[in-house]
């Protein structure tokens, strides 16, 4: 398949070999690497060009900042709208990928896709998904092939999942804004026609600030449910989730949820004290009882 103002697209055997070979080395620091299969480069090129581009990506914890909320993009149809369209009640999950990357790109949104079908949260009901193209060149047709490709497999089908999964292209200032305010730092290789750029997913509040971040290319339902509660402000999710919720700490460090033991120990305590207290006025009120007979 060709893409106007691309290099073929067609895949190899070696490059192939190449992008299992980045991925794995990906995995390993959180970063991941869009290779385009039709470039040439020997290995001795591409070890060179690993080696500056990984200097220049990377996360930096901007928790809390504002993404810009007039920020111009284009959806699917190719239509001109503000990132603030898509923010207003529900948390959102953001994801910057590139839609002709090959293999790694794919990895991130197939782990998020996977992710979500194990939710009892719905696309659309309980939250919406921005997903950007950081590569100014790639069209609202390429986004809207994406679209469709997952939202098949997405198990919430209907016109509220379609609603509330998002394809974006944009020019090159906007994208690179969008992606400076949340610390997405990626970097592009003219020579060989590739991408490098951190892997992983963020998680804006409502109102557009950045909640959470998950590492890597895998994205632990539970981590993934509980960073759409915590962004909330805690207004989705069942009373048993929030329970939940205090047994587990986000460690910013590692974009993770870990069990807090010191909370889950204070529920417990507190449930043994409730319980308690239950009994025992269960009982007297029996006592009470039998006395005035």
């Amino acid at each position: 398949m060709k893409v106007p103002g691309f290099k073929d697209l067609n895949t190899g055997s070696a490059a192939r070999a190449l992008c299992l070979a980045l991925l794995t080395l990906g995995l390993g620091s959180g970063l991941a690497w869009g290779k385009d299969p039709g470039s040439e480069s020997t290995p001795a090129e591409l070890d060179g060009v690993t080696a500056g581009m990984m200097a220049k990506v990377g996360f930096d914890q901007n928790l809390n900042a504002q993404v810009p909320l007039d920020l111009v993009l284009r959806d699917e149809r190719g239509q001109e709208v503000k990132l603030g369209d898509f923010l207003d009640k529900k948390p959102v999950i953001l994801n910057l990928v590139y839609y002709r990357c090959p293999m790694l790109c794919n990895e991130v949104l197939n782990s998020l896709l996977r992710s979500m079908n194990a939710l009892s949260f719905e696309v659309g009901k309980e939250f919406e998904v921005l997903t950007v193209s950081i590569d100014p060149r790639e069209t609202p047709a390429l986004a809207k092939r994406k679209k469709g490709s997952y939202l098949a497999r997405y198990h919430h089908k209907g016109e509220v999942a379609e609603k509330g999964w998002h394809f974006l292209t944009g020019g090159r200032d906007a994208v690179a804004n969008l992606a400076k305010v949340v610390g997405f730092r990626y970097a592009y290789d003219a020579k060989n026609d590739q991408y490098a750029h951190p892997a992983g997913i963020m998680i804006l509040t409502p109102q557009g600030r950045v909640s959470r971040y998950i590492y890597g290319v895998s994205y632990p339902a539970r981590d993934l449910r509980l960073g759409l509660m915590d962004a909330s402000m805690r207004k989705i999710g069942s009373p048993i989730d929030q329970l939940l919720l205090l047994c587990f700490h986000y460690d910013p460090r590692s974009g993770r949820y870990n069990f807090a033991a010191m909370n889950a120990i204070r529920i417990l305590g507190l449930a043994t004290v409730g319980s308690l207290g239950t009994f025992m006025f269960v009982m007297f009120r029996r006592d009470r009882r039998k006395a005035s007979v």
